[in-house]
């Protein structure tokens, strides 16, 4: 099972280690992609291309998982389920290229994300836009935390269909555990809105640590407190 390696106690922000996951040999695609191509498609600005000449060797599309290759039936906001591993040449990776990478291919995606000996998983929830079938939707990215490369990998878990899968490869990702039957965009809203707080609650501490003024200082104890009674409802 998987287990949490570390917590770290800003908002209560915590971090989990999980085993990446065999994929299977069927769907193997293995196509490195030119960077100029992601340009092509998604148009991104000269800063968000410099990003990709700093910080990225190589973009490889390891995986295509599809009906044909999983045994999976296909579903509208799921019909296949990319799988790109994207090799750093920076100790970091903006995720404004990840986006920009999500912007240029109509499937969803999981990253593997290696740095030298080091590897993580990462991933948003992408869906197809309400107003335009065509376009995609990118949400918040959710992420491992680093481990080595030669990890024992584990088999993808069972599913009814892609969708179902897509949802079991996004939910692992995720910082707290969806509540009883909740559903994929219900939980990815959630996961954003408690980023959201944790955000302010941590700005707010240090606004706080700040302050001189005592009637000040009480105030923003109020407000702190409402705060982390918000994030308390948004977390149970």
């Amino acid at each position: 099972m998987p287990r949490p390696i570390y917590f770290q106690c800003s908002c209560r922000k915590i971090f989990l280690s999980n085993p990446m996951y065999h994929y299977p040999q069927k769907a193997a695609f293995n196509c490195v992609i030119a960077k100029r191509k992601i340009y092509q498609h998604a148009r991104p600005t000269r800063r968000v291309q410099q990003l990709f000449v700093d910080q990225i060797s190589r973009i490889v599309w390891q995986y295509k998982l599809a009906p044909e290759t999983t045994n999976l039936a296909a579903r509208p906001s799921v019909p296949e389920i990319q799988v790109f591993q994207i090799i750093l040449k920076a100790d970091e990776l903006d995720k404004s290229v990840l986006r920009c990478i999500d912007k240029a291919i109509s499937f969803p995606i999981v990253y593997e994300i290696i740095d030298e000996n080091r590897i993580k998983e990462m991933a948003a929830y992408k869906r197809p836009s309400e107003a335009d079938a065509t376009k995609w939707v990118v949400g918040d990215y959710f992420e491992t935390a680093w481990q080595a490369t030669d990890t024992p990998r584990t088999p993808l878990p069972l599913a009814l269909d892609l969708q179902g899968l897509y949802e079991q490869l996004l939910r692992r990702l995720m910082p707290y555990p969806a509540r009883p039957g909740e559903t994929m965009p219900a939980q990815a809203a959630r996961m954003s809105a408690i980023r959201g707080k944790e955000s302010e609650c941590r700005k707010l501490e240090t606004r706080l640590r700040q302050e001189m003024q005592f009637n000040r200082k009480v105030e923003m104890n109020r407000q702190l407190r409402d705060l982390k009674n918000e994030l308390d409802g948004l977390l149970g």
